[in-house]
Formats: C-alpha cells, structure tokens, sequence
C-alpha cells in the first residue's frame, strides 16, 4: 500500500519511553540487538514467534533472539496477537485506524483481511471483533519496530488484541485464523507472532520454575495442558491466550517445532533477583516435517 494512501494511523503512545523516539537511534538500538542475538536452531519454515513485550532496556535482546530467524525472509502479512491491558467489554479488539505509526514509518494495516477473518468468526460462532481507536496497548505496538527492520520490504499488519483469555476464544479464532490463512494466494506467506511477558515479581528462582514449566507447555502444542498448568497456578502469562492462539494456529498449518530461542529475566539488566519479570522467545517452525521430507 502507498503511504500516501494512509490518512488515518494510530499516534504511538510510547515511542520515547518504551522504545527510543528518534528513528536513527531506535534502529541502532534494534540492529544491536539483532547484531548479538545468536539465530535459533529451528529447521523448516518459520509461520509464528513468540515474543516478549517489555521495554526494550529489559526484553529487547530476547525479542531479537526470535526476530533474527526472519532475516532474509519475506512475509506479506504479520498477524500480532497480544494480550489488552486496559479494560473492554468487547472480549476481542483491532485498530479501526489504516496504519500505525512507529518512529520507523507507517505499518499498514490490512482492513481488508480484518473484515474477511471477522466474517469467519461469525461463522465460528465466535465474537464480533471490534474496532477501538487511539488505544494504548504497548504489547502490541512495541514488535512492530522489530518487524519493519527485520522485514525491510514490508508487510500488511492484522493485529489482535485478546481481552477474553478463555480457551473458548482461543478454539475459536484459530479455527478463523487458519481459514484466513488458508485463503490468501499461495506465494503471500503469512507469520503469527503472540505477544507476551511471563511470570511477574516473584524471587528469580520461582520465576525460573513457572517459566520453564510454561517453555515446556509450549513445545507440547497441547492446548489443554497448557490451560491445566495455568489453572493450577504452575506458569504464568500475561498474553496467556495469544500464546496459545498462536501456537494452535501454527499446529493447524502443519507446524510442528517450537525451538526456544532465549530466555531471561528482568535481573539480567537490574541485578535484582528478589523481584523479577521473565521473557521467553521462540520460533515455531515446520521443523520435524522438513525433517523427514
């Protein structure tokens, strides 16, 4: 899409804190990363990355750990799934504006797949996805800079903002997602990336016990285990049900490999493991498939 086609993008509401405001030092600041990240040692192609959505001081390196399998490749739809941390009655949330503005350029947002994957959850039976404007979700703004350096040729952006963290929905909108998928022509890849921190403020020593029981739900690609572990308290996750979205979507397109890309915690930068946060990254691949081929 032209940019000049773009009239209505959604103003950022943290360039200059999350991340750096001016454009050359954010890119600096995201090719460093991406410079020190060590590529995952996933096979096949990659269709979803999990990632964390910190401030960039904090989670930037886990997040290029993920990003960097993406380099040299191309992708003419990202959909970014995150959690919403303000409250709506809508239990699944878009942007209604045309773009979002980064101080990297505008990411167009593609209206057209948004109305076609509405349709599908219509007939799902799931919720009307609704469009808010102005919002101040950080967990999904904040991976598009690492998508525009690692894309550099661009890409239509279908974001999704989960209120509603019930495996119900999560059913729901990956059976929609893989229709849309399914539906675009067969040379336009499309990539999932879920948006999400793990467990928050615990000793560094409990963090690292929820997290890896979370790490290892994750490979299994089991949905039910995923939501046991929580309901018994054994992970945590903010972006809980975009996680899981994802990686039910990706198993339904033949994905058949998470690799652990990195994992840290928030001690990592403030020297603090009595009070931690903890980010994970991962690629999800059509490993084990290429594999055997």
């Amino acid at each position: 899409m032209d940019p000049a086609e773009l009239t209505d993008p959604r103003p950022s509401p943290i360039a200059g804190s999350w991340y750096p405001g001016k454009p050359e030092v954010l890119r600096r600041m995201i090719e460093g990363f991406l410079e020190e990240a060590m590529l995952p040692g996933f096979t096949g192609q990659p269709v979803g990355l999990i990632v964390p959505h910190a401030g960039y001081i904090y989670s930037g390196l886990t997040a290029a750990h993920a990003f960097k399998a993406l380099q040299g490749r191309q992708f003419t739809r990202v959909i970014v799934l995150s959690p919403s941390h303000q409250p709506y009655r809508q239990p699944l949330l878009t942007t209604a504006h045309d773009a979002y503005a980064t101080p990297l350029g505008l990411v167009p947002v593609d209206r057209e797949a948004l109305g076609r994957l509405n349709s599908l959850l219509e007939e799902e039976g799931g919720p009307e996805l609704a469009s808010v404007r102005r919002d101040q979700e950080h967990s999904l703004e904040i991976e598009l800079p690492f998508l525009q350096t690692t894309l550099p040729e661009g890409f239509g952006l279908i974001p999704l903002m989960m209120v509603d963290q019930s495996a119900s929905l999560v059913r729901l909108l990956s059976a929609a997602l893989v229709k849309l998928i399914q539906s675009f022509p067969q040379q336009e890849n499309a990539l999932l990336v879920a948006s999400s921190d793990l467990s928050h403020f615990y000793s560094e020593r409990v963090a690292n016990r929820l997290d890896g029981n979370l790490a290892r739900a994750v490979q299994e690609f089991d949905l039910n285990a995923f939501y046991q572990h929580k309901q018994h308290g054994d992970m945590e996750a903010c972006g809980l049900a975009a996680m899981a979205t994802v990686l039910q979507t990706s198993k339904l397109l033949g994905a058949d490999q998470v690799t652990i890309a990195d994992y840290r915690t928030s001690a990592a930068v403030t020297g603090d493991r009595s009070s931690v946060v903890g980010y994970l990254s991962a690629v999800i691949s059509t490993g084990k498939a290429a594999e055997h081929a």
